[in-house]
C-alpha cells in the first residue's frame, strides 16, 4: 500500500505530464497552422510525439523516485495482522448478556 506522501507526489508528477502532453499538443497546432508544406507538418507531429514521450519518461521517473524514497525512509513494516495487545479471544460471553433476573 502506498504511503500518503508517495501517493500526493505521484498525484502531482501525473498532473505535471498532463500539462506537458497538453503544451505539446497545443505548440503542434501553433506549428501546423504556420507551416506551408506537409513536411513542415510532419515535423510538428514528431516534435508533439517526442516532447509527450519525454513527459512520460519524467513521470516514471519520479514514481520511481518517489517509491525508493519511501523505501529508503525506514517505514515500519505489517504484516497485515492484529496489533499487539489485542486476543483473539473475545471480551463478551460467548452466549450473550443474560437479560434476567437471577434469583
Amino acid at each position: 500500500m502506498q504511503s500518503a506522501k508517495e501517493k500526493i507526489s505521484n498525484l502531482a508528477s501525473a498532473a505535471k505530464e498532463k500539462v506537458e502532453t497538453h503544451k505539446a499538443k497545443t505548440e503542434e497546432k501553433v506549428e501546423k497552422m504556420t507551416a506551408r508544406t506537409e513536411e513542415e507538418k510532419r515535423i510538428a507531429e514528431e516534435k508533439r510525439r517526442a516532447k509527450e514521450a519525454e513527459a512520460k519518461m519524467k513521470l516514471h521517473e519520479s514514481k520511481a523516485k518517489h517509491e525508493a524514497d519511501k523505501l529508503t525512509t525506514g517505514a515500519p513494516a505489517t504484516d497485515g495482522g492484529a496489533p499487539m495487545g489485542r486476543t483473539a479471544v473475545p471480551s463478551y460471553p460467548p452466549g450473550g448478556y443474560s437479560t434476567r433476573k437471577l434469583p
